[in-house]
């Protein structure tokens, strides 16, 4: 069995536009989805079909516009549960998840805090998917025209996504008879972001709004584009100091000993790779960078299957793999030992396919909003990273944005049409009901919002915890500080909906 992945640009559940600038010119990027090692494919087991029911909607392509086009339609795809629902008469709660990147099972089957919390509720669960991923594709549903060029990728945008969701959620409530049912939005990472503004822009549909792990404030001249890889240094620095001094010593040594054509053989040895590659060096620096990066965002403190099945507190069994004694001053027999307990846990894999580009969740529609409007800086690295020093520079962007699709980003737009500078004297003026969860661990957390803004926009940090780690299934291990950050969750979303009661019976009159 052999574990492939082409280190390209990572997207939103890693947000990323391009891979770590490294000592050489980097090829011509490109994105992968959020991970595009094979991981498990989506379940399909009854377990599954049990936690939702699938659904279509026939949906507007273009809400902005009145041209004959923008009349066309396509089935969008959501998920629906109303095992604990409570119904239309009793005004019971909807919680609707506002979909990411990316197949809507995949982020669902990952959500567990609101199935755990709908019988509470006696909640309707709704997870919806964004247009332009998963089964959720315009015109006529074929992928390959959808992507054709700039011409019908144009609509792939998150405003329209968040008409989109607007658009479903009033259909959906006249058709239940629900009209006076509360609706919560729920999202992690990208679907976090899409929920905040949710709230934001549609207050009149959805009374609250939980965003998990969402970097609203990670855009230029916001946060700083050290930030992200400033916080993985720090993540493998605080668990041990031998650990992050050998990877980042190692790349320039991967880099020297790839020059000639008996070092590359060591390096196909030496990391078990299935085949020869024109570029070995390059190649792994970028495997294994995407280990490290990936297994920061996933520092889970239980054993998780999100993106690679890994252990509780991945980084903390990398550090211990590289600081092993028996492996003495062998730099790349530590890396390989760190790089198996991302792509390798089972321990099943026989050799490694560093190339294999291969998109199983249907991520790539990430490249074009990231050339488009999602402009998030996290390539820099100072002289102290774990990673070689680099710069972010915008024209990079550009360049390659028009070379894909003739086309130049709008380089503020986000903030232009969602706001994020002075966001504390904006939002305390007119905004209510979001919860920002945000772990430390998380390299995301740095274009989080991490202080609360008023008393009914709050900001819940973890010291401990990973990339919305809070929206994962529960289990028996987990540690108490998680266990009170769901809860603390759950109480303001219990007020939330307990105002709204009262604000509907009193209007009742």
């Amino acid at each position: 069995m052999a574990i492939g992945y082409e280190f390209l640009k990572l997207s939103l559940f890693c947000l990323l536009f391009s891979s770590l600038s490294i000592a050489r010119t980097p090829p011509a990027p490109k994105f992968p989805s959020s991970i595009n090692i094979k991981p498990e494919k989506l379940s399909s087991s009854k377990q599954n079909h049990k936690l939702y029911r699938t659904k279509f909607f026939t949906q507007t392509l273009d809400h902005f516009n009145f041209y004959p086009k923008s009349y066309h339609t396509f089935q969008h795809r959501y998920l629906i549960n109303d095992t604990f629902w409570g119904g239309a008469k009793k005004n019971a709660p909807i919680f609707v998840y506002t979909g990411n990147e990316g197949d809507i099972e995949w982020f669902t089957q990952n959500t567990g805090f609101m199935f755990q919390t709908a019988p509470r509720f006696k909640a309707l669960l709704v997870f919806v998917e964004h247009r332009f991923y998963g089964k959720s594709i315009p015109f006529g549903g074929n992928k390959d025209v959808a992507y054709t060029n700039a011409s019908t990728l144009g609509y792939l945008s998150s405003t329209q996504a968040l008409a989109d969701y607007a658009n479903l959620i009033v259909d959906l409530k006249n058709n239940l008879s629900a009209i006076d049912s509360p609706v919560v939005v729920f999202g992690g990472s990208y679907g976090g972001m899409l929920a905040a503004w949710f709230r934001l822009k549609y207050p009149h549909i959805a009374i609250g709004a939980l965003a998990s792990s969402s970097p609203i404030l990670g855009f230029e001249n916001l946060t700083s584009p050290y930030s992200f890889n400033n916080i993985i240094t720090q993540d493998f620095k605080s668990d041990s100091e031998n650990c992050y001094k050998v990877i980042k010593g190692s790349w320039q040594q991967l880099e020297d000993i790839g020059k000639t054509p008996q070092g590359r053989r060591l390096l196909r040895r030496s990391f078990k790779l299935c085949k020869n590659y024109e570029d070995v060096s390059y190649s792994l620096e970028s495997w294994l960078q995407t280990a490290f990066i990936y297994t920061a965002m996933t520092d889970y403190p239980t054993p998780s299957n999100f993106l690679n099945p890994l252990p509780a507190y991945p980084i903390k069994q990398m550090c211990k793999a590289i600081d092993n004694p028996t492996t003495g001053n062998d730099t790349f027999a530590k890396l390989y030992g760190a790089a198996t307990v991302y792509y390798n846990s089972s321990g099943t894999v026989k050799c490694f396919d560093i190339d294999d580009d291969s998109d199983p969740h249907g991520l790539n529609g990430w490249e074009w909003q990231a050339c488009t409007e999602m402009i998030l800086p996290t390539e820099g690295n100072t002289n102290d990273s774990i990673f070689p020093a680099s710069d972010w520079h915008y024209e990079d962007r550009v360049s390659y944005c028009k070379s894909a699709y003739d086309i130049e980003p709008r380089r503020n737009w986000i903030t232009i049409e969602f706001g994020g500078n002075d966001i504390k004297r904006v939002l305390k003026r007119f905004g209510s009901n979001i919860i920002f969860f945000n772990g430390l661990r998380d390299p995301w957390s740095g274009g989080g919002v991490l202080k609360n803004i008023s008393n009914t926009i709050v900001a819940i940090v973890a010291k401990e915890g990973a990339h919305h780690v809070d929206l994962r299934f529960s289990t028996k291990e987990d540690p108490k500080w998680l266990k009170e950050v769901r809860k603390q969750e759950i109480k303001i979303i219990a007020g939330w909906i307990s105002q709204y009661y009262q604000d509907l019976a009193h209007l009742s009159f």
